[in-house]
């Protein structure tokens, strides 16, 4: 059983839409959104034919399943975007290190095992990490107060940031805040 008193990531819950890209051990390359699978012709707002366009670079992922958030104009927020600026961040702050920054070491339990983040391919961005430290319900609440204060970290001036994400690194559990409307189920929002 995972203890509470460990380390916690918080990251910024940006407002798109969930893709997803699966990667075969024998390079063949499947695309989704949150619950099926999509093609160029049969398409989740653009994302399947940005992987077609930027293929060559995201088989550098490597095999397995990669989740983040398709986001940007004319999805959801826009986050102030023009309607051809689209995005694609990963969920997995841990595993990732961003195109053109140095790889850092990732936290295990046995801290004898020396493990290196994967460098992304330049295509593919990170939902922002906010915080990371010992886990603390306050320091959550703090966080989701500064992005709704100063806004979204994922575009700078932007100033209706969704939320916060919560992960408990040795529970392996995430967990969600919003800015609005928290208490209501996601299905409930209009």
């Amino acid at each position: 059983m995972a203890r509470l008193s460990r380390n916690m990531i918080i990251t910024e819950k940006i407002d798109g839409t969930n893709g997803q890209i699966m990667i075969t051990e024998e390079g063949d390359l499947f695309i989704g959104s949150r619950n099926r699978w999509i093609t160029p012709e049969d398409d989740n707002y653009g994302f399947a034919r940005w992987v077609e366009r930027n293929k060559e670079d995201v088989l550098k992922l490597g095999p397995g399943r990669h989740f983040g958030e398709w986001w940007g104009g004319g999805i959801q927020r826009n986050y102030g975007l023009s309607k051809d600026d689209k995005r694609f961040s990963l969920f997995n702050v841990q595993r990732w290190a961003l195109y053109g920054t140095e790889p850092q070491r990732i936290e295990t339990a046995d801290p004898r095992i020396e493990k290196y983040q994967d460098v992304l391919p330049k295509c593919c961005g990170l939902v922002p990490i906010l915080y990371k430290g010992l886990f603390d319900t306050s320091v959550a609440l703090q966080v989701l107060e500064e992005l709704k204060t100063y806004g979204s970290k994922a575009v700078e001036g932007f100033m209706k940031p969704e939320g916060i994400v919560v992960y408990h690194i040795a529970g392996n559990v995430g967990f969600k805040k919003t800015i609005e409307k928290d208490d209501v189920p996601k299905s409930k929002i209009k």
